[in-house]
């Protein structure tokens, strides 16, 4: 039996703690930098989210995607978290949404 090569391994350790590292950044309630609006996104750590009432659930894909189903509708951006307190959604379009973590 032939045994994985330690570079094999350590990649699949990078890959299984990003997971890890978003899925902890995204817990919590966000809101649109800017936006007239007050609605806050809440995002609980078994994958449910709270759009201002509506429920929903998120996921994280490959390539820094989240996912977030609403019963409104379903959306996926890149997403970035450049500090713990701050998340950017990406459209393929390339408009961004800049959030800030409130809680």
């Amino acid at each position: 039996m032939k045994t994985l090569p330690a570079t094999a391994l350590l990649l699949l350790f990078f890959v299984a703690t990003g997971c890890d590292t978003r899925q902890k950044n995204i817990v919590g309630k966000w809101k649109v930098e800017g936006a007239p609006s007050e609605m806050v996104w809440e995002f609980l750590p078994n994958g449910s989210v709270k759009s201002g009432t509506r429920p929903g659930k998120y996921s994280f894909g490959d390539g820094g995607r989240l996912k977030i189903q609403t019963q409104v509708a379903t959306f996926i951006y890149g997403v970035e978290f450049p500090a713990s307190d701050r998340m950017i959604w990406r459209e393929p379009n390339g408009t961004q949404t800049k959030l800030r973590k409130v809680e």
